[in-house]
């Protein structure tokens, strides 16, 4: 397989151009591609049904959705009335030409026709011959990133003809298996889309959700773990944090796990079942953190790490994702980042960072990690994304873009990673859970930009009357979006519009507040740190949330979640408790909830909200500074005796 394409391909998703909101450092240069020409011939796509079964097909020219249908219908014996090819973001319909070579096309059933009761029937012995002349494992995409997997591929494709059998992983919630190499080794581990918890067929009783659903995060579609897995891979520059080389492949074995679509059992046994999966380079390894003690792991691979994690919001950075392989004597060690599925979530979440209270975290920067956070350009991310993964969803590089940003301007502020991390983390307070700094921050700047839609209102001359809230993903989709999708999409859908004449104002616009000149220090100024050239040293004063805050905007967004989100409970605590057996995702998926959305953003609303918010992080750092220097200042003179 060619690591180049044959040709320029026009792109045409269903995204909006990240233009710069800030100064040039910000700008990335999306370069337009528009005129670019079709490459001539065939191309190669994979196919795969909201219950994981998987079809390589070749397309012509002449060919649109309905003819993926029919051959689809076909070949697998799946219904594709009132169903949607969808190529990420976009919905396909006539047009075809935004895919490109070797790219996954997911085919999802309208919610109203959803149904579990039809099995997944994939193509197996001569079918598959005749029908599916794919190899045995196929990298998805065309990227020279990936050109140091494909060597991995052929002697994994060698151990498998010579009858070296996969290694199911036991651990876990969704299903992962072992491939071996000629040599009998673990040389990668491979974890099927459809295979996740609460994915179709998941092994471990974890089903009752199709592909494209709310998954074990709300704002983490199942079946969309997989090319996060390879974006925190490619995002990885430089190796700098050390994520094992990542891919996404089209893989066929018989190991794999299908169950009946009714009640979750496992119906195939031993015939060939193609998946969409991450393959992951399996790294040798003595245990994971939470075998090791943290004392002894080196600083700067702590910060590396913490880097990564706060640029893609990673939601589970655990000590069993972190894996330590010793380095010699003296105790010395490397660590592993792995498990990157629930990073670039859809709209902020919680995140957790193991290493936030490890001591390696409170140590300042150095001056090399300082210029590699520095040298980030989060434009350029995004355009890298695009091209390596054209599935990859507009919410989901707009929370990249605003994770990196906020790196950034930390960073240069002074703060460290613990601090940093600290600002990202949501508390609980009396059984509440309460925004992050980092939220808050988030929330003032876009009432900021409701006031000003109200201060100067203009008529909306691009919103027509299927005028929904997401109407970035309508603006760009032009004849190949349907709102009505979009619509009944419960990962996007938004119970009360914020922007535009006559929509809902903010709940924030309700909030009394208390504004302050910011939190001072012992002599009444703000902690030291590096001025903001791009302020002209005045730091705006920080408007801090009343109690109000809570009662209004948090009480709302407990009742949301209770209807809306499904209510709210800790997963860790949930699958403690869980006994053995199948579990319902629709009656017993936890949930969070989602204080700040990204993408329900028009670009020119985007681009001002991203100017409001480095406009108040200033003052936020210097809030954060100061609860960091009380916090010191408490550890060393201790605290009277109180009876």
């Amino acid at each position: 397989m060619s690591s180049k394409l044959d040709s320029p391909i026009q792109t045409q998703m269903a995204v909006a151009v990240m233009r710069s909101p800030l100064s040039t450092e910000y700008r990335g240069g999306n370069k337009s591609i528009e005129g670019e020409k079709q490459p001539a011939g065939r191309r190669r796509v994979f196919v795969q049904t909201d219950t994981g079964c998987v079809l390589s097909m070749e397309l012509d020219r002449g060919d649109n959705a309905h003819t993926v249908k029919r051959r689809l219908q076909v070949a697998l014996n799946v219904p594709t009335e009132q169903s949607s090819l969808t190529f990420g973001d976009l919905v396909l319909k006539n047009d075809l030409s935004a895919v490109r070579k070797d790219s996954p096309l997911l085919l999802t059933r309208n919610l109203i026709h959803r149904s579990s009761s039809t099995p997944c029937l994939s193509p197996t012995g001569r079918d598959m011959q005749q029908r599916d002349k794919s190899g045995i494992i196929e990298i998805l995409g065309q990227s020279n990133h990936l050109n140091r997997m494909k060597d991995m591929v052929k002697d994994i494709v060698k151990a498998i003809k010579m009858g070296a059998d996969p290694i199911p992983v036991h651990s876990g919630l969704g299903g992962a298996y072992y491939f071996l190499n000629s040599r009998g080794e673990n040389a990668a581990i491979v974890k099927p889309t459809d295979e996740e918890p609460f994915a179709p067929n998941n092994p471990k009783g974890f089903v009752g959700k199709a592909l494209g659903q709310p998954g074990l995060k709300r704002s983490v579609r199942v079946g969309e773990t997989g090319f996060r897995e390879v974006a925190a891979y490619l995002l990885d520059y430089e190796h700098f944090a050390n994520v094992p080389p990542t891919a996404l492949v089209k893989i066929t074995h018989s190991i794999f796990n299908v169950n009946d679509g009714v009640n979750g059992n496992n119906t195939q046994k031993k015939k060939l079942v193609s998946k969409i999966a991450s393959f992951q380079q399996f790294i040798p390894h003595d245990y994971d953190a939470s075998d090791h003690g943290t004392s002894s792991f080196p600083v700067a691979a702590v910060h590396r790490i913490g880097i990564l994690d706060i640029r893609i919001l990673n939601t589970d950075r655990h000590a069993g994702n972190l894996l330590v392989r010793k380095l010699g004597s003296f105790d010395q060690v490397d660590l592993i980042p792995i498990d990157h599925g629930l990073c670039l979530p859809e709209a902020l979440e919680d995140p957790y960072f193991e290493w936030i209270h490890w001591p390696q975290a409170s140590i300042p920067f150095s001056e090399d990690e300082l210029s590699y956070i520095a040298k980030l350009d989060p434009a350029q991310d995004c355009d890298m994304l695009r091209a390596e993964l054209p599935m990859i969803r507009e919410a989901c590089l707009r929370v990249l873009v605003l994770c990196t940003i906020f790196l950034k301007e930390a960073a240069a502020f002074g703060l460290c990673l613990a601090e940093i991390g600290e600002m990202m983390t949501r508390e609980f307070r009396s059984g509440e859970e309460e925004p992050s700094e980092l939220e808050v921050v988030c929330l003032e700047a876009r009432k900021m930009l409701v006031e000003r839609e109200e201060l100067s209102p203009s008529p909306r001359t691009d919103l027509g009357e299927d005028y929904f809230q997401f109407d970035i993903d309508c603006d760009e989709a032009g004849s190949d979006f349907n709102p009505k999708m979009a619509m009944d999409d419960p990962l996007t859908r938004s119970p009360k519009p914020i922007f535009g004449n006559g929509y809902a104002r903010s709940p924030l616009s309700k909030l009394d507040e208390s504004i302050e000149e910011g939190e001072e220090g012992s002599d009444g100024e703000y902690p030291e740190g590096p001025a903001n050239p791009t302020h002209d040293g005045n730091i705006p004063p920080v408007s801090k949330l009343s109690v109000s805050l809570k009662n209004t905007m948090l009480s709302e967004a407990s009742q949301k979640n209770q209807t809306y989100f499904g209510g709210k409970s800790d997963t860790d605590a949930y699958f403690a408790n869980t006994s053995s057996g199948h579990r319902s995702a629709n009656e017993q998926l936890p949930a969070s909830i989602s204080f700040v959305k990204l993408v329900d953003m028009t670009e020119d609303e985007w681009t001002m909200f991203l100017e409001k918010f480095v406009d108040l992080l200033y003052p936020a750092f210097a809030r954060r500074k100061s609860i960091t220097l009380g916090q010191r200042q408490r550890q060393r003179l201790g605290t009277s005796c109180q009876f």
